[in-house]
């Protein structure tokens, strides 16, 4: 098992650094010229110069890259280009939320999709047709427009709800509930329906293996077939559908984000990206990244335990 988990752990290092090189190359290669963006139009070309030096423009792209690298390594994502904020400070006041509003979301899609997977995996019948017609229907409303119908009837209409977030450093637990109700809800509804379709095939395909038919034969109870063996045996294929739904919420968030005026990470991402403020972008990237890397690991170690097929492969 160790050597299992170092190797899932190693290669998502080399994931994080050949991410974070293509990142890097590629928004300076699409930048512009960065310093002009930053002292503006009116600025003579000897400022543009100095701010160039000033920035570390001057130097070669691989050489900014690796300086870069050997700082972040350190924990030093540097400072805004355009605020002058460390980078780290800036993601530190905004990953709670987003973090929060993604994995609230997830836990709630996990327990609602998996009760509603197995019951109509098991019940068949009309519980298994509304699962199916409310995937399709899932699938086919984005959540953005969820969220833009829940905010537009339950904020603005009935006031049930802030229509904006009043989310602040000092806002007690009242305030992140009720900015961050609606937009779990407009996430849970977009994904629940989805995640109860895959994880009811992963109980259909391991219902009908011959191991469960071996064990009715024995008169083995449904019960316990269901929740020691099915449930077991089908858990690795609903965890991977999950994290990949949790990978494309944190892309997702930067809208329902905005939607909702969320201090999260979806709006520092949009409006570093559309500055050119590589810093704070490069640290946005790897924040995600990381993310990504750290919910794939856990998921290979659940699935390696559940099955130890997984970890021989």
């Amino acid at each position: 098992m160790f050597s299992f988990v170092l190797k899932r752990l190693v290669s998502g290092i080399v994931v994080l650094l050949a991410v974070s090189a293509l990142t890097f190359f590629l928004l300076y290669f699409a930048g512009g010229n960065i310093a002009r963006n930053i002292v503006g139009d009116q600025a003579s070309p000897e400022q543009v110069a100095a701010k160039e030096v000033e920035l570390g423009l001057d130097q070669p792209l691989i050489v900014r890259y690796f300086s870069w690298l050997v700082s972040a390594a350190t924990g030093d994502l540097g400072r805004s280009w355009f605020t002058s904020e460390p980078v780290a400070q800036a993601l530190s006041s905004r990953i709670p939320v987003t973090m929060v509003m993604v994995f609230a979301a997830m836990l709630l899609i996990g327990i609602i999709a998996a009760l509603l997977g197995v019951a109509a995996a098991v019940k068949r019948g009309w519980v298994d047709r509304a699962v199916q017609i409310s995937a399709i229907i899932g699938d086919a409303i984005p959540g953005f427009v969820i969220g833009i119908v829940l905010v537009t009837f339950l904020a603005i209409q009935l006031k049930l709800f802030p229509a904006t977030s009043t989310i602040a450093p000092d806002a007690g637990a009242d305030a992140w509930i009720l900015s961050l109700a609606l937009p779990v809800a407009a996430l849970v509804l977009n994904g629940v329906a989805g995640g109860a379709q895959q994880i009811r095939s992963a109980v259909i395909k391991q219902l009908e293996r011959d191991y469960v038919r071996t064990l009715r034969s024995r008169g083995i109870r449904e019960n316990e077939i269901l929740f020691k063996h099915v449930l077991r045996s089908a858990a690795p294929a609903g965890l991977t559908v999950l994290s990949l739904q949790l990978i494309g919420m944190l892309g997702g968030v930067v809208i329902i984000e905005s939607i909702f005026a969320l201090p999260g990470m979806g709006p520092l991402a949009v409006s570093s990206t559309s500055q050119g403020d590589l810093p704070v972008v490069m640290g946005v990237v790897m924040y995600t990244v990381a993310v990504v890397i750290v919910v794939n690991l856990v998921v290979d170690i659940i699935n390696g335990w559940l099955n130890p097929k997984v970890r021989v492969s």
